[in-house]
């Protein structure tokens, strides 16, 4: 049985909803703001995925820290769409908690590996 890999798990989930809003913002006819948390917020989990097969400890850390600058990225766009009123402050509050969890679990995963 494999071991649960929780940041990765949360970060594909994550990464649907970011689909999912996208899709929608679409229908809306936003397309500039909507693209660039598409590409962010689906970049989190592909870098957390290629650090599953890291050639080392250094390269485990550098994709987990660029994984840490997406998430940061999209926090900026889902700020963005919230104060633009594209996103209803349930929605937004869903989708930030959910980032500020990966967030802390990146860094968290950064230092300790660090200190290893």
């Amino acid at each position: 049985m494999e071991k649960q890999n929780v940041i990765k798990e949360k970060s594909f989930e994550f990464a649907k909803e970011i689909v999912y809003l996208y899709k929608n913002l679409a229908d809306k006819k936003e397309f500039v703001l909507s693209r660039q948390l598409l590409k962010s917020g689906t970049s989190i989990g592909a870098n957390i995925r290629e650090a599953e097969h890291a050639q080392s400890k250094a390269d485990f850390i550098n994709k987990l820290s660029i994984s840490l600058k997406e998430a940061n990225e999209t926090e900026y766009w889902l700020d963005l769409l919230y104060e633009t009123n594209y996103l209803s402050d349930e929605l937004f509050q869903n989708l930030k908690n959910k980032n500020i969890e990966l967030l802390k679990l990146l860094i968290s995963i950064i230092n300790t590996s660090k200190k290893q």
